[in-house]
């Protein structure tokens, strides 16, 4: 049996150069969590962002070629998502257990969606660009995006 049929992952070529490195090896819940925490998914040391959305160029710590991520509009949609949903059970049982003024529950839903949402959307962010790179996609697979199986 060979290596391919038995993991499921190409194996690499005999004479494959020294940087070269099998594509199983990024896992995906690590740089999703160290992406989370605004960390390079790579090293999990050096910033993801220059300012508060900006992904830098190349890692500080690692050196790691950043310039290939495509967040887009993911971070924003899950943004929306997570907040919305958040908003409608806060509202709900603010309602249903205190009946504030309704001027009250608008201004503290308000303060909440809006804190919430500049907390959330570079952690967004840093997990979309932490799972890019960890499934190699838009670029992050290096010399490993031309090995094939034989």
């Amino acid at each position: 049996m060979t290596d391919t049929a038995r993991s499921g992952v190409p194996a690499l070529p005999d004479d494959a150069p020294p940087g070269w490195s099998n594509p199983a090896e990024r896992q995906t819940w690590p740089s999703l969590t160290r992406g989370f925490a605004r960390r390079c998914p790579s090293c999990g040391k050096g910033h993801l962002f220059d300012g508060y959305l900006k992904v830098v160029s190349a890692c500080p710590s690692c050196g790691e070629d950043l310039t290939h991520q495509r967040a887009d509009d993911g971070p924003a949609y899950l943004t929306i998502l997570v907040v919305g949903h958040l908003i409608v059970v806060a509202m709900h049982v603010l309602w249903a257990h205190f009946r504030p003024e309704p001027l009250v529950l608008a201004t503290l839903l308000t303060v909440l969606a809006v804190g919430l949402s500049l907390w959330l959307l570079p952690r967004f962010k840093g997990a979309i660009v932490g799972f890019q790179w960890a499934r190699r996609m838009h670029g992050f697979g290096g010399p490993n995006a031309d090995v094939r199986a034989d």
